[in-house]
């Protein structure tokens, strides 16, 4: 299944608009933003666990980052709140499952393969710092190397906001909501732009806090070529 594939063009989905979708996993249900593949999938997509649901054990070979936006997320690592960044790295493995239901952000096979960094942020407790050069702009630091820049961004209410630079960038919204390219993006929504494509964004009325990553759409874009 591809889906938003062309990675040289603007995509968008406002997922609270889209239906979920079941998954192999009973009581696990997903809406797709970005894939290429099937089950084994370069993927970026919205997960929701009833409660009590369960994933099989498996290995994320080309790892995975996720943002819990509701609920408990947990595995046998520990249990991870809403507003927890997780890292697993290629060759990392686990058994996830909610206890009492969570829903994620979740991004798979899109590490470099050499990447072994392993890491968990609790953005609730992490301190906002103003973003040099982008007025009404701070941001929680989550990931950073020579490939992509991860991060929690507030913008403040009514800014523009714009970045002109940057190597491929997505936007979801966690709270409040923005407007880009004529269109208003509300909580859960999704925004991927090309590199090379300058983000000129309004925040809303009351601001906007968005998880952000950038800098990762200029290398050659991989997907697996199995399916489990």
């Amino acid at each position: 299944m591809n889906f938003n594939d062309d990675f040289s063009k603007r995509a968008v989905v406002h997922a609270q608009q889209v239906p979920w979708v079941a998954s192999p996993m009973p009581g696990v249900e997903r809406r797709m933003l970005d894939r290429i593949g099937d089950e084994v999938a370069r993927a970026t997509t919205i997960v929701r666990y009833a409660p009590g649901s369960a994933f099989s054990a498996h290995t994320h070979t080309g790892g995975e980052e996720y943002l819990v936006l509701e609920g408990v997320f947990q595995d046998e690592h520990g249990d991870f709140p809403a507003g927890t960044y997780v890292r697993n790295p290629p060759s990392s493995s686990h058994t996830p499952r909610a206890e009492g239901g969570a829903t994620i952000l979740v991004k798979l096979w899109q590490f470099d393969p050499e990447d072994r960094t392993q890491l968990a942020v609790d953005t609730n407790t992490a301190a906002l710092s103003p973003v040099e050069d982008r007025d009404g702009v701070s941001e929680i630091p989550l990931f950073h190397d020579d490939r992509e820049k991860v991060r929690i961004e507030v913008w403040d209410a009514g800014q523009s906001v714009n970045l002109e630079s940057h190597d491929g960038l997505e936007v979801f919204v966690l709270e409040g909501g923005f407007s880009e390219g004529g269109e208003d993006f509300g909580v859960q929504s999704w925004l991927r732009l090309p590199a090379g494509h300058p983000l000129k964004a309004v925040a809303g009325p009351k601001g906007a806090r968005l998880w952000v990553k950038s800098d990762h759409l200029a290398q050659h874009i991989t997907a697996p070529g199995a399916v489990r």
